[in-house]
């Protein structure tokens, strides 16, 4: 029986549990469900929230009408392909939560980089009209935790819970932008832009698909298209100008995030008042990880844009820095493409700082000088790498010291919010921080 039949007779399979999983757990936990659960290497708190639950660990060899799978299991994983030859059908939190709650307006938004700040950003120009509008889904928390708690869910979409999102239809969808990344994963720039493109393959006449100026898009929806140079409604005149903006809000993200917000008000019949969404982009605050400025020292800000793996979004990053930049670049190597990052860099960057599993190999790949460090683990590594910065900008009247470190977080940290965490740490200890000894220079 499918996810649509009575609960208590259907039998689902959790697999994978981490983050997503346990959202998926908890909400199912509510509705009544039977399941049964699957993770490789679960951890002692997955699996005491399971028997708290009632949820036994799951036989793959049984058959399961419904697979709810983790965004981080590829949809092409053998365990998924045996369970679907069993006649189940592989679906996402996203899809579940659309299908069990399919009176609540869903806001989707996805794209290369952008997407976690137009997100937080649509939820913040909502609330403020009034609208009980909660974020959730790749960003914190899991959007199934938070449907039953919203008039409106604005969900972050990666393209990862993309490729299991079947039926999904949005009112209202963004596309930030469209670059490249995960090919780890997708193997190919085709393939990793028809799962992001999955956000509107279910949407209809009458919906609203939002999308930069020169993306070109399939889709049946309505198109309304933004540009960061003008903070404007459908009618293109402007809310707020872009230099009003609070700092560390993108305008690219604050122009999507507005006509997102006009479409779903205009969905829910509620009025559009300019001058409401002008003072909510005015007090509009950064999230955290993403272009944050943690510290100033005299005229040298530090930045943690953490989440910064993406070759458009180090790019974005490093073009809104002010020169000299001292540029902290490592971590692991998921392939990013470095020849724009090397022209970003021109005339901007003065000295990289390597640091973790990939940095020196990364640095090299930039064609820059760099001073590469390393530590017993990552909190030392971090500390080490600031101070270096620091000594690069000693006695530079204003620059910028920028984590937007291209690989990811898993060499040395749980992920890229504990790496921004780290970096943080570091800068708030400055005044305890020395050279860290006899850091290896090279000059790429």
């Amino acid at each position: 029986m499918g996810m649509d039949g009575g609960g208590e007779q259907t039998e689902v399979l959790i697999y994978g549990l981490g983050r997503s999983g346990r959202g998926v757990a908890r909400f199912l936990a509510c509705e009544g469900w039977r399941a049964g659960w699957h993770d490789a290497r679960p951890s002692p708190e997955d699996e005491a929230l399971m028997a708290e639950l009632g949820f036994a660990r799951g036989d793959l060899d049984a058959g399961y009408a419904t697979v709810v799978a983790a965004p981080g299991v590829p949809i092409d994983h053998p365990d998924l392909e045996a369970l679907r030859a069993r006649g189940a059908e592989v679906i996402g939190e996203v899809a579940l939560a659309a299908r069990l709650r399919p009176d609540l307006p869903l806001v989707g938004v996805t794209g290369t980089a952008g997407k976690g700040g137009t997100t937080v950003l649509t939820a913040h120009l909502l609330r403020a009209c009034g609208v009980n509008a909660l974020e959730g889904g790749n960003i914190d928390p899991p959007l199934l935790d938070v449907v039953d708690h919203a008039e409106v869910a604005v969900a972050e979409l990666s393209s990862f819970q993309l490729e299991r999102v079947p039926g999904l239809r949005l009112p209202v969808a963004v596309i930030t932008n469209l670059g490249l990344d995960h090919l780890d994963r997708h193997r190919t720039e085709a393939a990793y832009h028809t799962a992001k493109l999955n956000i509107t393959a279910g949407q209809e006449a009458g919906d609203v698909l939002i999308v930069p100026e020169g993306l070109t898009v399939q889709t049946r929806a309505e198109v309304r298209r933004f540009s960061p140079e003008r903070l404007a409604l459908q009618d293109g005149e402007e809310v707020l100008p872009v230099a009003e903006l609070p700092e560390g809000i993108h305008p690219a993200n604050a122009a999507a995030a507005l006509l997102a917000a006009e479409a779903l008000l205009h969905r829910l019949r509620r009025p559009v008042q300019r001058s409401v969404l002008a003072d909510a982009l005015r007090a509009a605050q950064p999230v955290a990880g993403r272009f944050e400025t943690v510290a100033r020292r005299g005229g040298v800000r530090f930045i943690n844009d953490s989440i910064a793996t993406r070759t458009i979004a180090v790019q974005a990053a490093l073009e809104r820095s002010t020169p000299p930049v001292v540029w902290l670049v490592g971590g692991r190597d998921k392939g990013a493409d470095l020849a724009p990052l090397r022209e970003a860099a021109r005339g901007r960057v003065v000295r990289v700082i390597a640091f973790g599993e990939d940095g020196e190999a990364l640095a090299r790949g930039l064609e820059l000088p760099f001073t590469a460090v390393q530590g017993p683990d990552g909190d030392e590594t971090m500390r080490r790498a600031v101070g270096a910065a620091v000594q690069v900008l000693e006695g530079s009247p204003e620059g910028t010291v920028l984590l937007a470190p291209v690989g990811t977080s898993f060499d040395q940290f749980r992920d890229y919010a504990q790496r921004g965490e780290s970096f943080r740490r570091a800068v708030e200890a400055l005044e305890a921080l020395q050279a860290p000894p006899n850091a290896p220079e090279a000059t790429a």
